[in-house]
């Protein structure tokens, strides 16, 4: 299974950021380590470049970012100093979900192991997301010839609300977001498919509002192929959540995505999404768990 990592792009950060970000060294590490994947095959991927950025974000955003020229209202919706690092690292991220999505494409399933930076809009940068690597990978595709219709299955605790506004008036990629309907981002923006749910919702509530989506989904929109963000900040112990799905009830959202699509033979690419659980360990445990069921249900 081909899994695309980032993490060697370390950022010059404060403190208070460094440790969320160690999350995905770790990740990586536990899968080479696990030997629950045999045969990972580990890939750095190539930067998204600008003709690829392009098809989604502004001439003049793209070129403010480059620069290092983001206010400092950009720099406080971002969350992150600007840093050339940072820069190359949300390129490589985006090229992550590309070529993740490549891979799926004749394989039926692949994961970059960062991405899912979906609160990314066409001229702004908001909530640790740079660019938008999923539309960005949609766009790319669709523009090589290799698919028509994506379709963005968003399950982070917070609504894509980058994907929605980009993909607002465009028939060819369905935006689905299930999210926690109080929490950021407010006011929210609208997908093609939005389920919001209260503070607190646990695992069998959750379960039969995404199992109620997917039927949505696959009753309007045929898709070549799905993007899933499979972030793991629904679980109950995440500081930035309000959801509070389990382990389990993760591991059964995982399946249940999963095999919507494998049973439509729609191949998916995985990006992780958010996760900030104060034990990193347990962050790690539920990306782990994602990418062994995909593994488990694409036969690697």
């Amino acid at each position: 299974m081909r899994f695309y990592y980032t993490d060697e792009f370390v950022l010059p950060l404060p403190p208070t950021h460094r440790f969320p970000m160690q999350k995905y060294t770790l990740l990586r590490e536990r899968i080479m380590t696990s030997g629950v994947i045999t045969h990972p095959q580990l890939i750095r991927p190539d930067a998204a470049t600008d003709e690829q950025l392009l098809r989604v974000h502004s001439p003049d955003y793209l070129r403010r970012v480059v620069t290092g020229e983001l206010t400092e209202r950009d720099l406080r919706r971002l969350g992150f100093p600007w840093s050339p690092e940072l820069v190359e690292r949300s390129r490589r991220s985006s090229g992550a979900t590309i070529e993740a999505s490549r891979a799926a494409l004749s394989e039926g399933c692949a994961v970059n192991l960062a991405g899912g930076t979906h609160h990314a809009y066409r001229d702004r940068c908001e909530g640790f997301c740079l660019f938008n690597d999923s539309v960005v990978a949609a766009r790319e595709l669709q523009a090589s010839g290799l698919v028509s219709n994506v379709l963005v299955i968003d399950c982070d605790v917070h609504q894509g609300n980058g994907t929605a506004s980009l993909v607002r008036d465009d028939p060819t990629i369905y935006a689905f977001s299930i999210h926690s309907e109080r929490n950021y981002p407010q006011p929210k923006e609208v997908s093609d498919l939005d389920i919001g749910l209260p503070d607190g919702t646990e695992d069998a509530e959750y379960l039969a509002a995404l199992q109620y989506g997917l039927k949505t989904i696959f009753r309007e929109f045929a898709p070549d192929m799905a993007i899933y963000l499979a972030g793991a900040d629904p679980y109950h112990g995440d500081r930035l959540g309000r959801l509070a799905l389990s382990l389990d009830g993760l591991g059964q959202r995982d399946r249940m995505v999963l095999e919507a699509c494998r049973e439509r033979s729609v191949p998916v690419a995985i990006s992780m999404a958010g996760g900030y659980c104060p034990d990193i360990s347990q962050i790690v445990d539920c990306h782990f768990q994602t990418v062994t069921i995909a593994s488990q249900l694409f036969g690697y």
